[in-house]
């Protein structure tokens, strides 16, 4: 997941933080209250999931290339409560997990002479972008490549992988799901993405349908399923709300963010109206939970330093919405600066000091590139 506005309509990476107490877990206000209990360990769950969740941002994308079967397998491996997924469809309506459209710099694409024409340059939720695109490949013609690592100057251990996996479709992340939950003994929760929904309606290739068909074909279209669905497109939601029960997240960027599907039908809400009361009550009516960028839940300031934790989580939770935040990642440049330590952009950081602050909020869950990290950083958060 990600949202945003750089180079591409892709945005930033989403993450979640941590952690709800017994009591606002018993909270059952709103549409979309949460419904938890107790595991046996004593602390908390929402319907069997341990809370705070740790949730596998693209799989384990700290070590591996993204949302490859490789980085979900790797993630799982860790104990990572839950696996994302971003789905985009292909020119023959196959939805297949990339966290954009745009397989420029995710799969070794460049490098195939056959595919040399397919390059364009297309509008994405009003941002240009020049590359090569799912949506004008068969999948047949996607599986011909290989997925990379996207960011190679950050991640040069990542690249030690390029070329080993293909690009999955979603039905095959389904599947490995079933048999790993087998295997295990336990299901295996997903949090999948449906990206640019508006945009890939208008081309005849509408996601939520065809999401919607595969969840009942796995059995994951249940109030119950382990699973959960997200987007920074509420009215994506909406929609899925009347196809399936499965659980819902509406995807928050930054406050002044005005939602694409909000552009393209003239609503003139941000994010920042969202994220009051009144708009969490809004969200409450067909979705189960927030996935709020990390800042709207503790701002920065002008020198990139943590500040007071705004209300956002206790708002949420009085609405019976869960809050999984993004994007947790054990990089300097990805850390508040109060938390960097030393000059390399590319070095861990005082990640379990953010994770610390982050958890303190009472947040359900949290994105990370680095699940084992996530799983210590919660560890001794309950400890």
């Amino acid at each position: 997941m990600t949202q945003g506005a750089s180079s591409s309509p892709a945005r930033r990476t989403i993450l979640g933080a941590a952690v709800l107490s017994t009591a606002v877990l018993g909270v059952g206000a709103g549409a979309g209250a949460a419904q938890a209990g107790e595991r046996p360990g004593g602390g908390p769950t929402y319907k069997g999931l341990p809370v705070p969740a740790v949730i596998a941002h693209r799989g384990a994308s700290g070590y591996r290339p993204e949302h490859t079967l490789g980085a979900y397998q790797f993630a799982l491996d860790m104990g990572a409560h839950v696996i994302e997924q971003d789905l985009v469809p292909t020119k023959d309506g196959h939805l297949v997990c990339r966290h954009e459209n745009d397989i420029t710099g995710t799969t070794d694409v460049a490098q195939h002479p056959e595919f040399a024409s397919r390059r364009a340059t297309k509008s994405v939720d009003g941002v240009s972008i020049t590359g090569w695109f799912t949506e004008d490949f068969t999948l047949a013609e996607l599986k011909t490549l290989r997925a990379k690592e996207r960011i190679p100057g950050t991640r040069q251990e990542n690249t030690l992988y390029d070329g080993r996996w293909t690009v999955p479709t979603f039905e095959e992340v389904l599947r490995w799901a079933e048999d790993e939950g087998r295997r295990r003994g336990r299901p295996v929760w997903l949090h999948v993405e449906t990206k640019h929904p508006t945009y890939f309606r208008g081309i005849g290739l509408g996601l939520e349908e065809r999401l919607a068909k595969l969840l009942r074909r796995y059995g994951r279209h249940r109030a119950d399923s382990p699973t959960f669905l997200q987007s920074f497109e509420p009215t994506s939601m909406e929609r899925m709300a009347r196809l399936v029960g499965t659980p819902r997240v509406v995807l928050l960027w930054t406050p002044d963010d005005r939602p694409w599907d909000f552009r393209e039908s003239g609503d003139p809400r941000t994010v920042a109206d969202l994220v009051t009361p009144e708009g969490l009550v809004w969200i409450a009516g067909f979705a189960q939970g927030i996935g709020p960028l990390l800042d709207l839940v503790i701002p920065k300031d002008a020198n990139g330093r943590l500040t007071e934790a705004t209300t956002l989580v206790r708002d949420a939770h009085a609405e019976g919405l869960v809050v999984h935040p993004y994007t947790m990642r054990n990089e300097n440049s990805f850390l508040p600066a109060d938390f960097r330590r030393g000059t390399d952009p590319n070095a861990y950081g005082d990640v379990f000091g953010a994770y610390k602050a982050y958890l303190a909020t009472g947040i359900d869950g949290i994105f990370t590139d680095n699940p084992d990290t996530g799983l210590l950083a919660v560890a001794d958060f309950t400890a």
